[in-house]
């Protein structure tokens, strides 16, 4: 079990994280619960901002809030002079309730529709992420209807295989996402959108994919997206100004997982842009970055609460916990692998192998898998870590469980930033 942030061991045998002993915060806040170790994550800005910065150009570290948003995440970002990106009317309109400022907002997305697109103007936002020549198209019309114009960035796709899940690939020749810099409609596209006098093109936007845990993929994608650059200034006289290579940064989730340390890769990514910049004759305003599960991940832990046991005719032990894939759906998607804890008894030396199972109608409900693990007992609490990214922002309500709440610890404090849900909540738009 590896320890992040603030977590300690208790001599009572109780996990702390912030300050605060997870038994103690259960009783008062109830199980399951997302819990955060807001300093680990004020740590994580703080490591980012030190590290991607130059000497040749500006740079931004831009909060991928797809990994996990709340307002009072917001705050927390804004307060670490952090920008942001959306991919939905409900993350922009989250990010906007909050008071974070709308120039640091960076708009994404496939697919926006019409709305999305109208909100990102009349909000303001500072730029939008063109995924389309349809996009292009109608956020042209909205732009002219609204006498507005709109600063924007081109999605391109450069082919890169990031030796990642397939599910979480995003530059392969068949992404969804973006266009190729391999198709000449690209070079067509470009050509109109720099030809608008509605859209102001500053560069383009890339994502390789998720939970990278080569540096070499971004590098790789450096030298192409360079080469790109420099083949469409060629062409037609168009230099990027601007250029976002993404996020996807690895981070540990259990043993077979070998992050590099992103102090030192910050460094090298940031002095490999300049020096491909140079050798092609070409220079940069600004270059961004999109960290969102390296920053929230290992900071969040889930608590539960034990349930039944059984062992089954065929060997296997089973622990059931008051949740499952309705608060992190990531092991049913992606195979996804954690540690865990009986957190409450830490020395308890008598321990045995179980699977983790929840309690939604489905075989697949698992959240560990053959864990060796404290024998339990029942109400003990069961910490499961590294769910700080991706299980809020993706839980459920299947088989009308209620969504946990999501509580920040730091210096001994327990602080409710989103309510547990009630009954009345799940009802609350029925008709």
């Amino acid at each position: 079990m590896k320890l992040f942030g603030t977590m300690k061991l208790r001599e009572t045998g109780c996990l702390e994280i912030g300050g605060c002993c997870v038994e103690d915060v259960t009783r008062e806040y109830g199980t399951p619960l997302y819990v955060y170790d807001t300093k680990l994550i004020r740590d994580k800005c703080s490591e980012f901002k030190t590290n991607f910065v130059s000497d040749y150009f500006d740079t931004d570290v831009i909060y991928a809030s797809k990994a996990f948003l709340t307002k009072a995440m917001c705050n927390l970002l804004a307060e670490q002079d952090m920008s942001i990106d959306v991919v939905s009317g409900g993350e922009l309109y989250t990010a906007i309730s909050s008071g974070f400022p709308a120039e640091r907002i960076y708009m994404h997305g496939n697919n926006k529709t019409r709305e999305e697109l109208e909100m990102a103007i009349e909000y303001n936002v500072g730029t939008i992420i063109v995924d389309n020549e349809d996009e292009v198209e109608e956020l042209n019309e909205i732009c002219e209807a609204m006498k507005r114009n709109a600063k924007v960035l081109l999605r391109v796709n450069p082919g890169i295989d990031a030796h990642t899940h397939e599910y979480i690939q995003t530059a392969n020749h068949d992404s969804k996402f973006g266009v190729s810099i391999y198709c000449d409609n690209t070079k067509e596209l470009i050509r109109k959108i720099v030809e608008s006098e509605n859209l102001n093109l500053k560069g383009y936007h890339i994502h390789i994919g998720s939970q990278i845990l080569l540096e070499s993929s971004y590098y790789a994608s450096i030298k192409v997206i360079v080469d790109f650059i420099n083949k469409i200034k060629e062409e037609f006289g168009y230099e990027a100004e601007e250029l976002n290579l993404g996020g996807g940064f690895g981070v540990y989730y259990s043993e077979e997982d070998t992050p590099f340390p992103l102090g030192d890769f910050l460094k090298t990514l940031t002095n490999k842009i300049h020096i491909e910049m140079v050798q092609k004759g070409l220079s940069i305003n600004k270059v961004m970055i999109e960290p969102g599960r390296s920053i929230v991940a290992n900071s969040g832990t889930t608590l539960y609460k034990v349930g039944n046991m059984k062992d089954t005719y065929g060997g296997k032990k089973y622990i059931f916990v008051d949740g499952g894939m309705t608060d992190n759906p990531r092991k049913a998607l992606y195979d996804s692998k954690y540690e865990a804890c009986i957190a409450n008894r830490l020395f308890d030396n008598n321990e045995d192998v179980y699977t983790i199972a929840g309690k939604c109608c489905e075989s697949g409900d698992i959240l560990i898998k053959d864990i060796n693990i404290t024998v339990p007992k029942k109400g003990d609490v069961l910490a499961v870590f590294g769910t700080g990214a991706y299980n809020y922002s993706m839980a459920s309500n299947y088989n009308r469980i209620l969504k946990p709440g999501v509580v920040f610890l730091e210096d001994g404090k327990a602080i409710e930033v989103v309510k547990r849900e009630s009954y009345r909540d799940l009802l609350r738009n029925d008709i």
